[in-house]
Order: C-alpha cells, then structure tokens, then sequence
C-alpha cells in the first residue's frame, strides 16, 4: 500500500473510530459501525505497513501497534452486543499505542 494512502486511511479511521466511540453514548445504531470501520482501517494499515530493513526494536513496537489493533476490533464487537468492557479494551489499546509513539526512535 502507498504511503499516502495509508496515511490518509489511518487519518480517516481515526477519525471514525473518535467519532463511533462519541456518539456511542448517544445511543445511535450506527456509533458501533463507525467505530468497527475505524478500528479496521487503523488495523489495516498496521498490518500492510513493511517490516523489511526495520531494527528489532521498530519491530518490536509494530508487533504492539498490531496487538493494540486487533483490542480495538475486539472493543468494536463488545459494543456491538451492548457490553461496557469495549471501554477498558479500548483504554488498553490507546495506552499501546502512546507507548509507542513516545518510544519511536526518531527519524
């Protein structure tokens, strides 16, 4: 996948994922399908990003990229049957990902 593709699905996905998980509490039917939509991209590009020519530590803060993606996908099928739990999947996730951001060596 093309950077800027990437980089403008993540955009996209996370604004659907920020938005699915605020109108959650309004109880709108689509909260959960904006929030699933979002939680796939932001995972998709996780997963098509290349790993070629990456030090192990890079590798090792994918690996947990990855990981925070699927929690994501997982608190999207928590909301989808009406349970409060997406809610600590969703923090975990969040919590992964600050880590790596702040631990990225820069480039």
């Amino acid at each position: 996948m093309n950077s800027s593709i990437r980089s403008t699905l993540f955009t996209l996905s996370g604004l659907l994922l920020l938005v699915g998980a605020a109108l959650y509490i309004t109880r709108w039917a689509v909260a959960p399908y904006l929030f699933a939509i979002g939680a796939a991209g932001i995972t998709l590009c996780y997963l098509t990003l290349p790993l070629a020519g990456l030090s192990p530590r890079r590798k090792r803060l994918h690996r947990m990229n990855v990981f925070s993606g699927l929690l994501m996908i997982l608190a999207s099928g928590l909301m989808f049957n009406k349970r409060s739990e997406w809610i600590l999947c969703l923090t975990i996730a969040a919590i992964f990902q600050l880590y790596t951001t702040f631990l990225r060596p820069k480039e």
